[in-house]
């Protein structure tokens, strides 16, 4: 269903653009507890790093635990990650904030790259997070890629998953990479395009410099946009015929209707580059377990505004997903 979309940006950052780029230059001080580091193999020989806040005694099993995955080029340490640990923590939660392949550190560990198609990765973590720490049921949370990632794999769990997973809810998802790639490439886009190419640029000769044998950096020669990076490298290193097939088989679209738990699923209208295709769409409205927030603002994972006393720093999706997930507590 499509519920009346409550949020109203800060009236001095109206619009997809100010939404976005403030998210990423406003400073925030955001305190949390010290964590727990925990290295999670997600395939044969390669570990992925979370870092976990937990209840204190006997409420550390107890307490409805949140897996948080972060966008492209982001980490553990994400604005919006830490915005969700501060909100899960203080609503009695345990929160795991999970660094994908290569980020936070990690990209001295293993000659592969990661991607939207590795919902897996996130089940490992989830069952480590089950058998490990013996949490009793665990909440799925994303942003941008990482909710196309949570996205997709709830969609393939469908009615089999785990039975501690109770919900899942993704912020701005990438479900419709063609769709957003394409996007991403327009004129009043460029800049966005040039931040992410120029990351995804330095950690691919990173990448290079620790596994010479595994990597070709002249495969970014002539790259000038994500389409085109995700065919000549993505694709080439990932398994996939190319930037087409890529998209098709890691895209969360095609398996949304199969979602068998509570979903929540925020998208700005003026998100500069997600876009959701009329078909992903009424996918989505067709599913009854699927609550779509559609709002007017709030750009891509920003969502700015007013603060509310001690609501938080004026983050509004940062709160939404966390009061979704007290339903499941």
């Amino acid at each position: 269903m499509r519920p009346v979309a409550s949020f109203r940006p800060h009236p001095l950052l109206r619009g997809g653009h100010l939404q976005t780029v403030a998210s990423f230059l406003l400073p925030r001080r955001v305190h949390l507890p010290p964590a727990e580091e925990r290295l999670v193999e997600v395939a044969p020989g390669v570990k992925v790093r979370c870092w976990g806040h937990y209840q204190q005694g006997d409420n550390r099993k107890k307490a409805l635990t949140l897996i948080v995955v972060h966008g492209l080029e982001g980490s553990h340490d994400s604005q919006y990650m830490l915005g969700v640990a501060r909100n899960g923590l203080a609503a009695g939660m345990n929160v795991v904030r999970m660094n994908q392949r290569n980020c936070g550190g990690m990209d001295h560990c293993a000659p592969t790259l990661y991607n939207s198609s590795l919902s897996g990765d996130v089940a490992a973590v989830a069952r480590s997070v089950v058998e490990n720490d013996g949490v009793s049921h665990f909440v799925l949370i994303g942003f941008s890629m990482g909710g196309n990632l949570v996205l997709k794999l709830a969609g393939e769990w469908g009615h089999k998953g785990p039975p501690e997973f109770r919900a899942v809810a993704a912020v701005c998802p990438a479900m419709d990479l063609a769709a957003s790639a394409d996007a991403l490439h327009s004129p009043a886009n460029r800049i966005y395009e040039w931040y992410f190419l120029l990351q995804l640029f330095r950690r691919f000769r990173t990448k290079a410099r620790y596994f010479p044998q595994s990597f070709d950096v002249a495969r970014l020669r002539g790259v000038s946009s994500l389409r085109l990076f995700d065919d000549r490298v993505t694709a080439h290193y990932c398994g996939f015929a190319g930037a087409d097939d890529y998209y098709a088989r890691a895209a969360a679209a095609k398996v949304i209707d199969r979602i068998a738990v509570p979903a929540l699923i925020i998208h700005a209208v003026n998100d500069p580059f997600i876009r959701v295709q009329p078909e992903t769409r009424e996918r989505i409205l067709a599913n009854s377990r699927i609550t779509y927030l559609e709002t007017e603002d709030g750009g891509h994972c920003a969502f700015i505004g007013e603060r509310n006393g001690d609501a938080g720093d004026g983050r509004w999706a940062e709160r939404q997903v966390v009061e979704f997930a007290q339903k499941f507590q």
